[in-house]
């Protein structure tokens, strides 16, 4: 019997390291063929690249055809402080120009890390969790047509502040049915969003989604909305 091999099975991988003003953050970057586009992943508070949650959710979002960018948001020295202050994982302004930078990397340095994959030609995407969720908002919000689209789970979007009403993008906020205080402030940032937008509420998801079949109904949920808007540039894409 053929073993049928998936578009994440067949992913080119390679380790890189994303340079953001002079800090160099470990990422791991899987480019299926003829990708459409790349998701960057933005993880939450107290996370990182190896988020068990967020590496099922693009391993899901690679077998839709995207490519994946999984990468630090802090380096070591930052990650051991903040386990002990807290004080990085709630700065949203650093986490945003962390990830804006790391869309500069993709669009400018990631081909010669993914020999012919083409990388910098493919149009980005964000998919932010907890506070990565804000920070995904902010960097869209200064990226403007550059970022295709944005995907939240159970994000703290509020903590975008003024950068919701300038968000461009079109964006997918995932919040669980059961995280009734996010539900509600995703509700009230979702309200100052002008851009293409969709709100859904998972029936019987705690915040971090552990509940049986719900972390499968993000996945599907985000490989769908990335799927849709990242296959194709706008005329003012770059």
């Amino acid at each position: 019997m053929n073993k049928v091999i998936s578009h994440a099975d067949a992913a080119m991988s390679r380790e890189v390291l994303v340079s953001s003003n002079q800090h160099l953050l470990s990422g791991e970057l899987k480019v299926p063929q003829n990708a459409s586009g790349i998701v960057l992943f933005a993880h939450g508070s107290g996370s990182s690249r190896h988020s068990p949650r967020n590496r099922y959710v693009a391993r899901r979002i690679r077998d839709a055809g995207v490519a994946t960018l999984l990468f630090d948001l802090l380096t070591p020295q930052e990650e051991e402080m903040d386990l002990r202050t807290r004080e990085f994982r709630f700065n949203i302004t650093l986490l945003a120009r962390r990830l804006a930078d790391a869309t500069r990397w993709v669009n400018e340095r990631a081909d010669r890390i993914a020999d012919k994959s083409h990388v910098r030609h493919l149009r980005v995407g964000y998919f932010g969790a907890s506070t990565g969720g804000a920070a995904a908002l902010v960097a869209a919000a200064e990226l403007g047509a550059r970022v295709g689209a944005v995907v939240s789970r159970g994000g703290r979007p509020d903590l975008a502040g003024e950068a919701l009403g300038q968000v461009k993008s079109p964006t997918l906020l995932i919040v669980g049915g059961l995280d009734k205080t996010v539900i509600e402030l995703n509700k009230s940032a979702y309200a100052r969003l002008h851009c293409e937008k969709e709100l859904k509420v998972v029936p019987n998801a705690s915040h971090l989604f552990e509940e049986p079949g719900t972390l499968d109904e993000v996945a599907r949920l985000a490989a769908e909305w990335f799927r849709r808007h990242l296959e194709h540039e706008d005329e003012e894409g770059g």
